[in-house]
């Protein structure tokens, strides 16, 4: 199995890279990584090796949310000029700028069928560009045969779970640091799972109209941004360390009963935990098997 290195940028000029191992069919799966993260994980190298054994390709990326802190190299006419990013400073909505750069550069190489995956953050990530790319009409979509959705975290409720009764504290925090001016400080060490900026933080817990679509406590909601993707969707968790609030069997049953697309494979790998470490096998079999299932319709 052959793996090349590979550049490519965003419409903004942030460059970008990663690696793909290229299989003899028009199918690929692109990886969207999570928080801190990066795109040499085990699980990826487990899934990368067994699409390729099926004739798949497999490309994962680092986008500009990657580590925690990092500059981010972009071009100012012809001029190169680094700006600060990673976890800690990213905007989660320019999510979309990556994933729509990695879609073009994969089509520029000839791929037609494309499954676009993601893992936590990125799983936040690859829907909400799902969705911005249908209230585009964009041309992209056409490309696009299935979305895998791993570990996708309700994201403001886990930060107030995760502060207890502090939430109001550190958002009073964060607002009066923004109307000093302060958005790129930190906020103190214990409020969030990891260091991270005011904007940042400000943009999980408060401006997130845009991407709080993954609102399982709430039972009246009708997952309107799960239910636009009428392509096949193949959504899981795990059930150790994961982080839900529910048991994972009902979580998936509260999104199967809410979901209306009728080509979907939702679930829980039982004994996986938030990163799926040491069920990689098990998760990469069911993403091929999911895939082979709705091959013939699809491409």
């Amino acid at each position: 199995m052959g793996v090349e290195l590979m550049d490519f940028y965003a419409e903004d000029g942030v460059l970008l890279n990663g690696y793909i191992s290229k299989c003899n069919s028009k199918k690929i799966i692109i990886s969207v990584h999570g928080m801190s993260s990066n795109c040499l994980k085990k699980r990826d190298k487990v899934i990368m090796e067994k699409l390729y054994e099926n004739n798949i390709s497999y490309l994962s990326f680092n986008n500009r949310g990657s580590e925690l802190v990092r500059y981010l190299t972009t071009y100012d006419n012809g001029k190169k000029v680094k700006k600060i990013g990673g976890t800690s400073y990213e905007d989660v909505l320019d999510g979309y700028l990556d994933i729509k750069a990695v879609i073009q550069k994969v089509i520029t190489l000839g791929y037609t069928d494309i499954y676009m995956q993601g893992h936590s953050l990125g799983s936040t990530k690859v829907l909400y560009t799902y969705n911005k790319l249908k209230s585009e009409k964009s041309e992209l979509l056409k490309y696009i045969k299935g979305i895998i959705l791993l570990s996708l975290v309700d994201i403001p409720r886990a930060l107030k779970v995760y502060s207890k009764d502090k939430f109001e504290y550190y958002k009073n925090y964060a607002e009066k640091k923004e109307s000093n001016n302060e958005l790129l400080e930190f906020m103190p060490l214990e409020s969030f799972i990891h260091p991270i900026s005011v904007k940042s933080y400000l943009r999980y817990i408060r401006d997130n109209e845009d991407f709080n679509f993954a609102r399982y406590s709430d039972e009246n909601y009708d997952f309107k941004e799960l239910n636009y993707i009428d392509i096949p969707l193949f959504m899981r968790w795990g059930n150790v360390y994961e982080m839900i609030e529910q048991d994972a069997i009902e979580l998936v049953n509260l999104i199967n009963s809410k979901i209306k697309n009728l080509n979907k494979d939702i679930n829980y790998i039982d004994g996986a935990d938030h990163g799926y470490n040491g069920k990689e096998d098990v998760l990469a079999k069911q993403i091929i098997e999911f895939i082979k299932k709705y091959d013939n319709k699809y491409i």
